[in-house]
């Protein structure tokens, strides 16, 4: 990878933060966009601007082909067996949402179980608390091992005959635990449970194939893989999403409507009620092309580089404290001896590096690792070694800083 000639195609990182050259490192937050996405969406507004396929003008039919061609890709990027699968929403939260709500309050009862991580992003526990409360489900975790990581003999032990949703990040967005989906999903389909997974950080990351997977549904947010904000992808195997109902009426998602009853489209528009996110999707397949230009192996062995260079050279200071495991993706989760993490991301702020502060939206697993907040340090394809090195001498002027409080 020419990880200069990359980070050229990024307009943001081209400034400087309180008088330094910007070292962005919250890209498990947000991607940053490349110029090619930006284009794809200011050639929309500027030339395509319309509503999609009920328009039969030109500028409608621009639109509706940009749009679907947008979702082809995704499928074609996540090897999905039809575009059919590819549900456009806001996002991962949304996706998971739909999930809850359409399948599991449906074919969930008393005595069922549903079975979850304590590594998981607030998105992926508070939909199935209250999937359960609705139900009479079981709401269980399993255990996690001492480096944030789960064995296969836990899920084993926690799966039984009455689990029925499985539900899992494929990437922890604390620890950066890689979890083993592919084992885990024919483990919950031998006992005729289904997984959902939550590829926030995942398909950004690495690439996905969901029939290689085995998933049921896996759900993504464009704007962690360089893509705008506010578009996202639920991907469900199509015998499933046919037979659940959608969860927002009106609009693009109706066939016939008469003053008591009404009829559905096919997938996967009957999920797509309303005016659809167009901009976000056409950047969204932008953002695909770009991604795809790179390879997403290459981008995989590239951050895993970098997070083991980070991790080499974060350990180097004294009294800061790591969590997660060796094997991780790319990201370093951390705190500097007493000091609040809040109080570290603002001395590397007048650095000119951003990084995360806070419970990253995953309380439970805050309580887990006995901590109210950490800092994270998030790496992406135009992230380099210097970036890292500019984080770890900024960790060391924070200690300076607070000397006081090692």
């Amino acid at each position: 990878m020419d990880v200069k000639a990359i980070k050229e195609q990024f307009p943001i990182l081209n400034q400087e933060i309180n008088g330094h050259p910007l070292v962005y490192l919250d890209s498990s937050a947000t991607a940053q966009k490349p110029l090619s996405v930006i284009q794809a969406v200011d050639e929309y507004y500027r030339l395509d601007n319309s509503n999609v396929h009920r328009g039969v003008h030109t500028l409608g039919s621009r639109a509706t082909d940009k749009y679907e061609g947008a979702r082809e890709k995704v499928r074609r990027f996540i090897n999905a067996d039809s575009t059919a699968e590819v549900i456009f929403n806001r996002g991962t939260t949304t996706g998971i949402n739909t999930v809850a709500e359409s399948y599991a309050r449906h074919n969930l009862k008393a005595g069922d179980e549903i079975v979850i991580t304590e590594m998981e992003h607030h998105s992926n526990i508070i939909p199935w608390q209250q999937a359960a409360k609705v139900s009479g489900a079981t709401l269980k975790y399993i255990p996690l091992q001492a480096d944030g990581t789960i064995t296969l003999e836990d899920v084993r032990e926690t799966i039984t005959k009455h689990t029925k949703i499985v539900a899992m990040a494929h990437v922890s967005n604390v620890l950066g635990t890689v979890n083993p989906i592919k084992e885990v999903a024919q483990i919950a389909h031998e006992h005729g449970a289904i997984i959902v997974v939550d590829g926030a950080q995942g398909a950004p990351h690495m690439k996905v194939d969901v029939k290689e997977l085995d998933c049921d549904f896996y759900t993504f947010s464009g704007h962690k893989m360089c893509a705008p904000t506010g578009i996202g992808v639920l991907y469900g195997k199509r015998e499933l999403l046919e037979a659940m109902e959608p969860v927002e009426f009106g609009g693009e998602m109706i066939d016939f409507v008469n003053l008591y009853n009404s009829t559905w489209k096919e997938l996967p528009w009957k999920f797509e009620g309303g005016t659809p996110i167009i901009a976000g999707a056409i950047g969204l397949g932008a953002a695909i092309d770009f991604l795809n230009e790179i390879g997403m192996d290459a981008i995989t062995d590239y951050e895993q580089e970098l997070a083991a260079y980070a991790l080499e050279r974060m350990r180097t200071i004294d009294n800061i404290k790591i969590y997660g495991p060796e094997e991780r993706a790319a990201l370093v989760t951390f705190n500097l001896g007493d000091v609040h993490p809040h109080d570290t991301a603002t001395v590397l702020d007048a650095e000119g590096i951003a990084v995360r502060a806070g419970h990253h939206c995953a309380q439970p697993l805050m309580r887990w690792l006995d901590v109210t907040a950490t800092a994270r340090a998030s790496f992406y394809l135009y992230n380099t070694k210097e970036d890292v090195d500019r984080l770890v001498d900024g960790l060391l002027k924070t200690k300076e800083y607070f000397g006081d409080v090692f």
